[in-house]
């Protein structure tokens, strides 16, 4: 069986759609869709199901997606160590706010050292990406977190990527004097990012053991969002702060003097400890290491 249709098959398992795996390989769709039933003849078993408009992996389709990676990554360490390749694919796991402000100029460094390497970028919930480093999907993540994410992966930490509190100019927390103390954040208005968010759920639990009444007005998912609603004076938001580097230096932004023990995160790397580990991985890896 040619490894081309695993290649699809794998596509096509990422991307929950036919006509989306096509567009990423180039193919025409009846091309994507002879080749999944091909591989589906080859095994005697149905390899996807339609739940409405979602595509899901049938339970034979998990087990061969597994198999399907392992046999990809296998390959591509014969390419590198055979023929010296430094191409291929690099398919990072990460948050939205690390994507947007802290990896382009490492991914930029990358690129310039291996012109040849396709480099995924996948922002997804944290739970969503230790699952898919651990099977095999993303080859490493990125997250922050107080404690490493999952003791079946090798995590490394970079470095502690401090949270700060942020408000509009303006706002009665930022005149306060000798520091802003969680017992100040009784009855203000917050912005959260969604529940899935590792530091919002910090925050949260600080709040509550100090019995803080706080007013959650709006819940996003994106960090460049919940900045803009801080700005336009919307509320106070705890964001990482790589975030609100440049609007604080333009004075679009205050940080507030908030510090608290149980609010820090370390920016922490994590693959899986059999992760083949190929040479624009190792590189990206050390970029990224102090």
């Amino acid at each position: 069986m040619d490894l081309t249709y695993f290649q699809t098959f794998r596509e096509v398992a990422k991307r929950q759609s036919f006509t989306r795996a096509a567009e990423e390989l180039g193919y025409a769709q009846s091309s994507v869709t002879m080749q999944i039933q091909k591989l589906e003849r080859e095994y005697g078993v149905s390899l996807f199901e339609r739940h409405g408009r979602l595509l899901r992996l049938t339970p034979p389709g998990e087990v061969l997606l597994k198999l399907a990676v392992q046999m990809l990554d296998l390959y591509a360490q014969s390419k590198e160590i055979v023929g010296n390749q430094v191409g291929g694919t690099l398919t990072i796991g990460t948050i939205d706010s690390l994507a947007a402000y802290y990896l382009p100029p490492y991914l930029q460094q990358l690129r310039e050292r291996f012109p040849e390497l396709n480099i995924h970028i996948q922002a997804e919930r944290e739970s969503l990406i230790v699952s898919k480093v651990k099977e095999g999907e993303f080859d490493i993540g990125l997250l922050l977190d107080g404690k490493p994410v999952d003791p079946a992966l090798r995590c490394e930490t970079i470095r502690e990527e401090p949270l700060v509190l942020t408000a509009p100019p303006g706002h009665p927390l930022t005149q306060l004097s000798g520091g802003v103390s969680v017992d100040h954040l009784n009855g203000v208005e917050l912005i959260m990012s969604e529940e899935s968010c590792n530091y919002r759920g910090m925050f949260e639990n600080v709040l509550r053991a100090h019995n803080v009444s706080f007013l959650i007005r709006f819940e996003l998912g994106n960090p460049e969002a919940i900045k803009q609603c801080v700005m336009n004076g919307l509320g106070v938001a705890l964001l990482p702060q790589i975030v609100v580097e440049e609007e604080v230096r333009r004075g679009r932004l205050k940080v507030l003097p908030f510090v608290h023990p149980d609010i820090r995160f370390d920016l922490q790397l994590f693959v899986h400890p059999k992760k083949w580990m190929s040479q624009p991985l190792l590189a990206f890896i050390r970029l990224l290491k102090p």
